[in-house]
C-alpha cells in the first residue's frame, strides 16, 4: 500500500490524461463501442427485472440481518448495481486492456513517450472507472424510478460502486497482464459467473451452508454486494468500513501488480 501512495504521488496528471483522451479518441471512431456500452448496461437491468421483480412476485418479502423486512426486488437490486460496477470495470481492463498491450501494441507506443507505466496502468483503470459510473449512474436512476432506493440513498451508494469499479478494474489490469491469448479469458468468465451466482447477490448468504458461506465470505464481490446494499437501502453499520477497506487494499494491489508487469514485459 505504502509503495502505491509513493507511485502515485510521482504520477503526472497531465500524462495520465493523454492516456485517458486516447480511450476518448477510441470511444468517438465508431459506433460499435457505444453498441459494446449498451450491452453491458442492459444485462443487469434485465436481471434485476426478471428475477428481482418477475421472481419477486413469487418470493415475496425477505428479513435483513437487522430484522428489517423488505421487497425481494428491494433486496436483489442493490446487488445488481454492484455487479454493473464489476462488470463495467472489468470488460475495460480485460480484453480492452489485453488487446492493447498484446496485439495492438498501444502501451508500446504510449511508452516511446514520456508516460510511465504506472501512469498507464492509472490512466486505463480511471477510464473503466468512467465506463463503469456510466453504467451504475444508469442502474441508480433506474433504481430510483422502480421505488427500489431512494434518491438519497442512491447518491450515499454512488462512491461505492466508484469504489467497486475501482477494485475490479485494479484485479482485472493484473489478469490480463498474466493472459497467455484469447482462451485463458474464459477461465475469468467462469469464475466472474461464479462470483454472480453466489455472493449474496439473490439470496442472503446466511442461507449458505456453513462452510460454503465462509467461502463466500471472502469473495471479492461478497464485500462489494455487502457495501452496496447496505449504503442503497439506508442499514448502515461499522461492518461497511471493513467491506471497504477489503477494495481499497484489492484495487491498490491490482493497480500495482499490473504496473510491475507492463514495466518487466514491454520496458526490456
Amino acid at each position: 500500500m505504502v509503495t502505491v501512495m509513493l507511485a502515485v504521488a510521482r504520477v503526472s496528471p497531465s500524462r495520465v490524461g493523454a492516456v485517458i483522451n486516447r480511450n476518448v479518441g477510441a470511444l468517438r471512431s465508431g459506433p460499435s463501442y457505444w453498441l459494446v456500452l449498451l450491452s453491458g448496461f442492459f444485462e443487469p437491468v434485465l436481471y434485476l427485472l426478471s428475477i428481482g421483480v418477475g421472481v419477486g412476485a413469487l418470493v415475496g418479502d425477505l428479513a435483513l440481518p437487522g430484522g428489517r423486512v423488505v421487497e425481494y426486488a428491494v433486496f436483489v437490486a442493490p446487488a445488481m448495481l454492484a455487479v454493473s460496477a464489476m462488470s463495467g470495470a472489468l470488460a475495460e481492463t480485460t480484453f480492452n486492456f489485453f488487446f492493447k498491450m498484446k496485439y495492438s501494441k498501444t502501451f508500446e507506443a504510449i511508452l516511446a513517450t514520456p508516460v510511465k507505466p504506472f501512469e498507464i496502468a492509472v490512466g486505463e483503470l480511471a477510464w473503466a472507472l468512467v465506463r463503469s459510473a456510466a453504467y451504475t449512474g444508469a442502474f441508480l436512476v433506474v433504481m430510483v424510478a422502480l421505488g427500489l432506493t431512494s434518491p438519497g440513498w442512491a447518491l450515499a451508494a454512488l462512491p461505492a460502486t466508484l469504489l467497486v469499479g475501482m477494485a475490479f478494474g485494479g484485479v482485472g489490469m493484473a489478469i490480463s497482464t498474466l493472459m497467455r491469448g484469447w482462451q485463458d479469458f474464459d477461465m475469468l468468465t467462469t469464475g466472474q459467473f461464479a462470483l454472480f451466482l453466489f455472493s449474496g447477490t439473490f439470496s442472503p448468504v446466511r442461507d449458505y451452508p456453513a462452510v460454503f458461506e465462509a467461502v463466500v465470505a471472502v469473495t471479492p464481490l461478497f464485500h462489494a454486494v455487502e457495501l452496496v446494499r447496505g449504503l442503497a437501502i439506508g442499514e448502515l453499520g461499522w461492518g461497511l468500513l471493513g467491506h471497504a477497506a477489503y477494495l481499497v487494499v484489492m484495487g491498490a494491489a491490482g493497480l500495482a501488480f499490473a504496473a510491475r508487469r507492463i514495466q518487466r514485459t514491454l520496458c526490456v
